[in-house]
């Protein structure tokens, strides 16, 4: 996914380039075609850290400031991903990203009958505050930012973040998490959602609306492009639907009388980087340029700071095959360098076994050090923004910038994205859209070195060490979970959940009711059924 089709002649040269956004590539550039595009250079382009932000958000790039590394961390119980969470920082990184498990994500205690054989397999298993208390032991909140990978639940998450924070001493305006927070995404892409599409946007909006007032350090969403990208959306469809899906929190918190400049600049986004090197690096500058001009023009933002695209570039799981999955190492360096040249502030890099399970301490650190290597070997810090005043680099970010526009319109003519999601147009598109990719490599049209090209001495070199599950860990939690529930104050615990069913009933911002309840260390499962109680479950509509 993500690679372009080349259409070639009877002697194997290339007759043509597309790429999956459709852009045609020609063979030669020059400057009769940035003159074709009108390119303006102070409208177009603009120098580092000046409007429209195509070239960087900072004059000096990298030599200000090097990127965040933020590496996706967690598995099992709390304790193993503590040991995790220093040892990758011990190594360099220096910012946390963590992966909740299945359960977690779905808003299930560990001892529920649905997570059995769940618990602590896909990311971090937590219960209640005593996990997160567990996990960030010894962990400087005030100078080590999280993002949490956490979405139908990620108001809970939030909240537990904010309680340990507290009780480790932190003052809550010190610490700086950013809770995914997306499920107009989840919706789309992957499929951990829980709450009809109004309610559950409410409960984003709480979130953001909280965080303006409560904690100023904290980014309240983290719009995913990444999984709409990774569910078969090529890369202009990926900006489109993050953009589209922005406009609707925007409007979410708008209503309740807030001026978007009061709180859009603490959006962040999350956007994938895998398949063809220009595509992706034309995309990002597209996407900072148009997102600047859409919040100034639009919603007549003017603060600069406050129309900076933020975020992560990273990822590239899709890009990864279990085939030859050493190969998966030199895909990451590309994918990695993608997000360098594009002016990615922070990055994570899919480990090369994660085409099979979450990453082993070798093959984790092998993609820091990727990163790491990149920033302080290459020359990556040199200068910002070297591929600028290419004359094919300029036009193609023109061409995607385009496109996303039109994916845009498409969305807008079917009444904004709450609707495309909920009439189930949006997954139609991406869905479609996986299907023609993959039927183009069942035929051949795109090329996967190693899966179908290359593919000699294959079956060699699938032998790779992998992340072992431990059964152990359920029965650790679990036990936890119990022990937990027998000497907290359980009277306590269902006064605050009583009051949480109705500031939820009420329309009420939800937030001050959950932090008390975090606190008096109820369990993710008891809130999140406080929520299905009073908003019920989304049932997705058909796509086919």
């Amino acid at each position: 996914m993500g690679v372009a089709k080349y259409i070639k002649d009877e002697k194997d040269a290339i007759k043509e380039v597309i790429y999956q956004s459709g852009i045609k590539v020609k063979p030669v550039y020059t400057p009769k075609d940035l003159a074709a595009i009108g390119f303006d250079y102070d409208k177009d382009l603009g120098n580092p850290g000046e409007y429209p932000f195509t070239r960087n958000l900072h004059p000096q790039g990298y030599r200000s400031r090097a990127w965040t590394t933020r590496q996706y961390t967690g598995f099992g119980t709390p304790q193993e991903t503590n040991e995790r969470f220093k040892l990758m920082i011990s190594h360099g990184q220096t910012g946390l990203n963590v992966a909740f498990d299945l359960p977690t994500q779905m808003g299930y205690d560990s001892d529920d009958p649905k997570a059995l054989g769940e618990v602590g397999r896909v990311g971090m298993a937590i219960d209640s505050l005593r996990d997160f208390e567990i996990a960030f032991e010894g962990i400087p909140l005030d100078r080590i930012g999280s993002g949490l990978t956490i979405n139908a639940v990620a108001s809970i998450m939030l909240a537990m973040y904010q309680a340990t924070a507290e009780k480790f001493g932190y003052p809550k305006e010190k610490i700086s998490a950013t809770p995914q927070n997306d499920i107009l995404k989840e919706m789309i892409g992957r499929g951990a959602w829980i709450f009809p599409v109004k309610q559950a946007v409410r409960l984003v909006g709480d979130s953001i609306e909280y965080s303006v007032k409560e904690l100023p350090r904290c980014n309240p969403v983290s719009i995913c492009g990444y999984h709409i990208r990774e569910s078969g959306a090529n890369p202009a469809q990926e900006i489109a639907c993050a953009f589209e899906i922005a406009k609707a929190y925007i409007e979410n918190v708008q209503s309740r009388g807030l001026a978007v400049e009061d709180f859009v600049g603490r959006f962040s986004f999350n956007l994938n980087v895998f398949g063809n090197l220009w595509e992706q690096i034309a995309k990002f500058r597209a996407a900072r340029k148009l997102w600047a001009k859409m919040l100034k023009e639009e919603y007549g933002v003017q603060e600069k700071k406050k129309l900076f695209l933020r975020g992560l570039f990273g990822g590239g799981g899709s890009g990864l095959t279990k085939e030859q999955p050493e190969n998966n190492i030199m895909r990451g360096a590309f994918y990695a360098l993608g997000a360098a040249l594009s002016g990615a502030q922070t990055t994570a890099l899919c480990s090369f076994d994660e085409a099979y399970t979450i990453p082993t301490p070798r093959a984790a650190l092998l993609s820091l050090r990727t990163l790491e290597i990149l920033m302080d070997e290459v020359g990556l810090r040199d200068t910002v923004d070297p591929l600028a005043g290419s004359y094919f680099i300029e036009t193609l970010t023109k061409q995607m910038e385009e496109k996303i526009l039109d994916e845009m319109k498409q969305i807008q003519n079917v009444g904004g994205m709450v609707h495309a999601v909920a009439t189930g147009f949006i997954q139609r598109k991406v869905t479609q859209q996986a299907y023609e990719y993959e039927s183009g490599i069942q035929k051949g049209e795109y090329i996967k070195v190693g899966v179908n090209k290359y593919t000699e001495g294959s079956e060699a070199q699938t032998d790779v060490d992998l992340h072992e599950y431990n059964e152990q860990w359920a029965d650790t939690q679990v036990a936890s979970l119990n022990e937990l529930r027998r000497t907290r104050d359980n009277r306590e615990v269902q006064r605050l959940l009583k009051a949480l069913k109705t500031a939820a009933r009420d329309g009420k911002n939800v937030m001050p009711a959950l932090v008390d309840c975090c606190r008096a260390y109820a369990t993710v499962g008891e809130m999140a059924g406080v929520f299905r109680d009073v908003f019920g479950e989304w049932q997705e509509p058909s796509i086919f």
